[in-house]
């Protein structure tokens, strides 16, 4: 693993030890890491939500729609209690 130094203002670093303390982290590397996950996980969401926006329109979401999900379920389903 490689390591990283930065430096914070006091008032960050306070916040930051804060967290550790409260929300039950090792430490601080440990917040920082789950922030930057999140902050990944956010990113992905986020250009998922853009490509979804740019792409053609699909078929509407209405209730023929989800009866073939829930169809395809049901199928799906049967074919693992069987096997």
């Amino acid at each position: 693993m490689s390591t990283m130094n930065i430096s914070l203002p006091d008032s960050l670093k306070s916040f930051v030890d804060e967290q550790v303390s409260e929300r039950g982290f090792g430490s601080s590397s440990e917040y920082l890491r789950e922030l930057i996950r999140k902050d990944q996980g956010r990113q992905r969401l986020r250009g998922l939500l853009l490509a979804g926006a740019a792409s053609a329109q699909g078929s509407p979401a209405n209730a023929a729609y989800f009866e073939g999900l829930r169809d395809r379920v049901r199928k799906a389903a049967k074919s693992v209690s069987r096997g």
